[in-house]
């Protein structure tokens, strides 16, 4: 990994500046790789997942790969732009100028989660290459046969010294973090993401954390419930749960709850009659996380909580061969259990009751850390508005999940134990790029006119006076 970053570093310093024509070309072999082999992509994901819907993987994996790298070629001129800024008076009447130039950083490294492990590699590398850098990746562990396609695909499309790949367990991980690299982008879980930080300060390395979080949904009273209910189900459902931005409880009124759980059940039984032989339905992605699962269940109900689940086929789970995961909603949860804990990353919902106004349900909100993402349904303008004034979220999604972060003109990060830094769009072309100031002075002695120049007198406190208005 060291001579591969140091290769890269020769290349790119040699490379400069690196001109939009090679940026653009980088784009079209980085989508060209994804689309070649879009086929053996969707077969490596369903055997990393034990099971994966084909569909669902050409959606989330493959469609979403190609769509930012798209976006960032038709916009790429426009983001690379040099910006004219204003000088103070009267500077700028004296022939002064000064402007922002957008440069690559270098050599980016990009730590890769299982969730989605194709379109979180290609999403960030999409920001990387058109801000004129390369990359280096580490792939999660636990989807090895996507890792290793991406290793043999990659030198088809890519010099080593443009984009290489990694793969390798916790002790790998740690050493790439480790490197020396220009900018470091890790997306998984706030745990992780701690050492990430740690392992990255030695290099003053900066970082870009996307987290995860318990991202909460607020009923308001004006909600539509069946509508509401069908989003979130549709949201929680996909992936099996296994979103960082997916609905991890909600918190509704208390006189509707009843309607919620009714709601929910209907809209995922809708959506998955069946779900054992369902192609459209995911497993959880190992053994480990499957077992996680069942274990904060059985704490809930250990604990009093009511647990139902949505299993409209009345299978055996129990007897079945196979990870699949049915929805769980939980009820009468408290704070002492897992799942109120931890991010859940799986088929269980929370449901938190609130009384009175929506203050209440806010506070339930802000006594908790920073959420990934914040989901509030209602028709109340004014409900809508304080949610939004008086919650802290890395985004937000009015009325569905997920959706803010398919928007790629908006930035996607979290906030602090949800994440730090954003990417996406022209957003994430300004995290992988250096802002570089540019002063141009005229031919005027400016400092002596500033009064900047000994002896002071008359000059100098005109100057002050006027900076102290």
């Amino acid at each position: 990994m060291h001579e591969v970053l140091a290769a890269q570093r020769a290349a790119f310093m040699a490379e400069l500046p690196v001109g939009m024509d090679v940026r653009r070309d980088r784009l079209k072999r980085a989508a060209a790789m994804i689309r070649d082999h879009a086929d053996r992509f969707c077969d490596a994901l369903s055997e990393d997942f034990g099971h994966r819907s084909r569909e669902q993987s050409m959606l989330t994996d493959i469609a979403a790969s190609i769509a930012p790298i798209s976006h960032a070629l038709k916009s790429l001129d426009r983001w690379a732009r040099p910006e004219k800024r204003a000088v103070q008076f009267p500077l700028g009447l004296l022939g002064a100028r000064a402007g922002v130039e957008y440069q690559p950083k270098g050599v980016v490294g990009v730590i890769a989660p299982w969730n989605f492990p194709v379109q979180l590699v290609m999403a960030p590398l999409a920001g990387i290459f058109a801000a004129g850098n390369r990359a280096m990746v580490k792939t999660s562990e636990f989807t090895p046969l996507t890792a290793a396609l991406f290793e043999e695909v990659c030198p088809r499309y890519f010099a080593v010294e443009e984009l290489a790949f990694f793969s390798g367990g916790p002790e790998v991980g740690k050493a790439f973090a480790g490197l020396a690299f220009d900018h470091l982008i890790f997306t998984g879980a706030t745990g992780v993401g701690k050492h990430i930080l740690h392992a990255a300060a030695d290099n003053l390395t900066p970082v870009t954390l996307e987290l995860g979080g318990k991202s909460p949904v607020i009923l308001g009273k004006s909600a539509d419930i069946a509508q509401a209910t069908a989003r979130v189900a549709t949201g929680k459902m996909l992936n099996a749960g296994q979103i960082c931005l997916a609905p991890d409880y909600m918190i509704v009124p208390e006189a509707a709850e009843a309607q919620v759980v009714a709601g929910l059940k209907s809209a995922t039984s809708a959506m998955y009659p069946s779900l054992l032989a369902n192609p459209d339905y995911t497993a959880i992605v190992n053994d480990r996380h499957f077992e996680r699962l069942s274990g904060w269940l059985e704490d809930a109900r250990a604990k009093g909580a009511t647990v139902e689940t949505v299993n409209p086929a009345n299978e055996d789970f129990a007897a079945a061969n196979s990870r699949k995961m049915p929805l769980h909603i939980v009820t009468d949860v408290t704070d002492d259990m897992t799942i109120m804990q931890e991010e859940i990353f799986g088929p269980i919902l929370p449901i938190r009751r609130y009384s009175g106004d929506i203050d209440s349900a806010i506070a339930e909100v802000n006594r908790r850390d920073r959420p990934l993402g914040l989901y509030y349904f209602g028709q109340d303008a004014a409900e809508q508005r304080r949610v939004l004034d008086r919650t802290i979220s890395g985004g937000v999604t009015v009325n569905d999940v997920i959706f803010h972060v398919s928007m790629e003109n908006l930035p996607f990060g979290g906030i602090g134990p949800s994440g730090m830094g954003a990417y996406h769009g022209h957003d994430g072309f300004k995290t992988f790029s250096h802002a570089k100031a540019i002063y141009r002075q005229p031919k005027l002695d400016v400092a002596k006119l500033a009064g900047l120049k000994p002896p002071y007198g008359k000059a100098t406190m005109a100057s002050v006076k006027r900076q102290m208005k």
